[in-house]
C-alpha cells in the first residue's frame, strides 16, 4: 500500500568541486513484499540517469539478505529500503565495487552514533559480534556494463525484541539506549552512498577498495571458519575486486571462496577455538 506519491529533492548547492547533490525520488510505502522487488517491477527507462530511487517500507513480508536468507523486522521499528539507479559507465566487473560502495555509506551513517561497527564479508555489517544492517545487491546488465543497480538495505533501528531464529541481530536502540528516526539514519545512508557512487563512477575503485578492507570484521588474526569439508582456523588475507574472500589458514595455506562457500563461526565455539590457537 502507498502511503505517499513519488516525490522529489533536488540538490542544494554544490559537494565538491563541480559536485551537486542526486536528484532522488522518493516511494514511501506502508507494507510490501520486498522494496527490492518493487524496484524490479518499475519498468526500466522511467527513471533519468541522474536520479536516484529511494523506495522505503514499514514492514515487508518477505524481506531478503543474499541467497535465500531473510530480513526480519518488526513493523515500523526499523529502517527498510532499496535504492534504485541506472548508472551510466559502470562496467559489470564493478558489481561488488557497488556492493562495498553501499556497504561503506551503512557503516559512515552508523558511525555517526556508534562505535565498533564493521562490515561482515560479503555483504552485512556488524556491531561487535552482533548484526545490525544486512545489504543485497541486484543488478540488471546491457553488454559490458550495468543497466540498472537495486541496492537494497535492512538496519535494525528501534526494534528490541527479535524472535526469529536469527542468532545474532542488535539493533540501534539496544545499542545507543533510546530511540532513533529511522528518516535521519536514511537520509545520512545516502549522503555517504552519493559520495562513494561518484567514486565508482568516475572509475575510482582504489580508495573503496582500500576502505572496505580496512572495515572488514576480523579483519585481524586467526579465526574459526566453516566450508563444505571441515572447520578451521584462518586470517583474512583479501577481499578481490569480485568479491572473493581470501583466506590464509593456520597452515599458511591460502583459499580462496565465492559467496555461500564459507561462513564464520560466530557463537561460544568461536572462543573457544580461538583460544586454543593462542
Amino acid at each position: 500500500m502507498l502511503l505517499t506519491p513519488c516525490n522529489y529533492s533536488k540538490g542544494k548547492g554544490k559537494r565538491g568541486k563541480g559536485k551537486r547533490r542526486m536528484k532522488r525520488r522518493y516511494i514511501r510505502l506502508e507494507v510490501t513484499d520486498s522494496t527490492n522487488n518493487y524496484a524490479k517491477q518499475m519498468p526500466i527507462g522511467t527513471t533519468a540517469t541522474e536520479e536516484m530511487t529511494i523506495i522505503t517500507a514499514q514492514y515487508q513480508e518477505s524481506g531478503r539478505g543474499q541467497g535465500t536468507n531473510h530480513w526480519e523486522s518488526e513493523a515500523g521499528k526499523n529502517l527498510l529500503f532499496s535504492v534504485s539507479l541506472f548508472p551510466k559507465a559502470v562496467a559489470a566487473r564493478q558489481q561488488y565495487i557497488l556492493s562495498m560502495a553501499g556497504a561503506l555509506a551503512v557503516k559512515a551513517a552508523l558511525d555517526e552514533y556508534t562505535s565498533y561497527i564493521t562490515l561482515k564479508w560479503p555483504n552485512d555489517v556488524y556491531w561487535r559480534d552482533r548484526k545490525i544492517s544486512g545489504t543485497l545487491i541486484e543488478t540488471s546488465l546491457s553488454g559490458q556494463t550495468i543497466r540498472r543497480c537495486i541496492y537494497g538495505v535492512g538496519i535494525n533501528i528501534n526494534q528490541e525484541t527479535f524472535v526469529s531464529n536469527a542468532p545474532n541481530p542488535v539493533s540501534l536502540r539496544q545499542i545507543v539506549g533510546h530511540d532513533t528516526p529511522p528518516d535521519e539514519v536514511l537520509e545520512k545512508v545516502l549522503h555517504h552512498f552519493e559520495h562513494y557512487y561518484q567514486l565508482v563512477s568516475e572509475g575510482h575503485d582504489d580508495p573503496i577498495m582500500a576502505q572496505y578492507k580496512q572495515a572488514l570484521y576480523r579483519k585481524e588474526g586467526l579465526w574459526p571458519y566453516h566450508d563444505a569439508h571441515e572447520l578451521f582456523m584462518a586470517r583474512i588475507k583479501d577481499v578481490t575486486p569480485t568479491g572473493q574472500l581470501i583466506l590464509t589458514d593456520a597452515d599458511g595455506h591460502n583459499r580462496t571462496y565465492a559467496f555461500k562457500e564459507v561462513s564464520f563461526v560466530i557463537n561460544t565455539e568461536a572462543s573457544k577455538l580461538k583460544e586454543e590457537h593462542k
